[in-house]
């Protein structure tokens, strides 16, 4: 029988989804591990959850239960349902990142669960019963630095001879306008620069994203800031690979895994001071990180970064480096896994 059950009940592929699969693939490869529900990049095949709900029924061969690691909301409460009305024998682990206070529904939630892990200490002061701070990581085998950045580029022949890209969905929140501003501010000095806005709009979202494409052909740049729309997890690493740049300026952010697979791929970051971006940043030693709300100081920030090479090569190696050592997905995982054995232990309660 499994002894660890990851959920993934979103087919959308998200920031939770990014940062499950780089776990997974950890995980994989020292538990008896089912995943359940939508597939992930480089993953073990999931099964449904009336298999999983079969497979729960029994204990697994020397643990005195079975773990599902849940994220969301509605797989915390499948996971209740098994535990508590159908009695099968699991414990439950949730992961929370949120940096603010759940709504009533999600902290009655949270409460049931038998250990809580926080990706940051911010975020650990929303929730109850946290066992562990253990950050989120990156897969840095996955993502990791071009053998020439120029040639990664113009593969993904976007034109011009360097990129800049925000990444997320494309919505107030996550501050795509901000990053337009800084791009309608940045871009007419650096004509060999384009920027990309890598994301989906949700329907209640297209006509915010209609006006920033109305206000990029206004400043006639519509040729230089493109969107290329949702790009496949898959293809992810090659595109960042060929970045100069990661801009990221939410308004909000409980995380935030963009620049730091960036970094991964020894490309530096601008950021606004939301998420886990200025823990990232290391003093400034990897990616700048300016005031919320402002796009014209991030345009700055990249303009200098872009146009000192040798600044940008040492801050990029940095980036790499902050990865590898402080950052990396195998490290989050045994940060859990910790967690694992005090639970099948019998050292937590709730």
């Amino acid at each position: 029988m499994p002894e660890l059950f990851v959920s993934n009940f979103n087919k959308n592929f998200t920031g939770v989804s990014a940062t499950a699969a780089n776990v997974v693939r950890q995980q994989a490869q020292h538990y008896d591990l089912k995943l359940v529900g939508h597939p992930l990049p480089g993953c073990p095949a999931p099964i449904d959850k009336r298999e999983a709900r079969l497979l729960s029924r029994k204990k697994p061969q020397d643990r005195p239960f079975a773990i599902w690691h849940v994220r969301r909301n509605p797989e915390m409460q499948m996971a209740i349902w098994l535990r508590d009305i159908q009695r099968l024998p699991i414990r439950i682990v949730f992961t929370s990142a949120a940096q603010r206070r759940h709504s009533a529904f999600p902290r009655w939630l949270i409460s049931k669960m038998d250990a809580v892990i926080a990706t940051t200490d911010a975020a650990a002061d929303f929730v109850p019963n946290v066992q562990a701070v253990v950050p989120h990581g990156v897969d840095t085998d996955l993502f990791t630095p071009a053998p020439d950045r120029k040639t990664a580029w113009t593969a993904l022949g976007h034109g011009g001879t360097q990129g800049i890209a925000t990444i997320g969905r494309i919505r107030p929140e996550k501050g795509t306008d901000l990053f337009v501003e800084a791009m309608l501010c940045l871009l007419p000095g650096l004509p060999d620069t384009r920027a990309l806005v890598i994301g989906r709009a949700a329907r209640e979202h297209q006509g915010f994203l209609q006006g920033l494409k109305d206000r990029i052909a206004a400043a006639n740049l519509s040729d230089r800031i493109l969107f290329p729309g949702e790009i496949p997890a898959k293809d992810l690493p090659s595109v960042l690979q060929g970045l100069s740049l990661v801009m990221q300026l939410p308004r909000y952010e409980g995380y935030g895994m963009a620049p730091l697979e960036g970094m991964a791929c020894g490309v530096p970051f601008v950021a606004s001071d939301a998420g886990y971006y200025r823990t990232f940043s290391a003093q400034g030693n990897t990616g700048t990180v300016v005031p919320l709300e402002a796009a014209a100081e991030a345009a700055d920030a990249a303009n200098i970064l872009l146009t000192d090479s040798d600044r940008h090569e040492k801050m990029g190696r940095n980036a790499r480096e902050s990865a590898l050592n402080s950052f990396s997905s195998s490290a989050e995982a045994a940060g859990i896994g910790i967690v694992y054995d005090k639970l099948w232990a019998g050292m937590l309660s709730r």
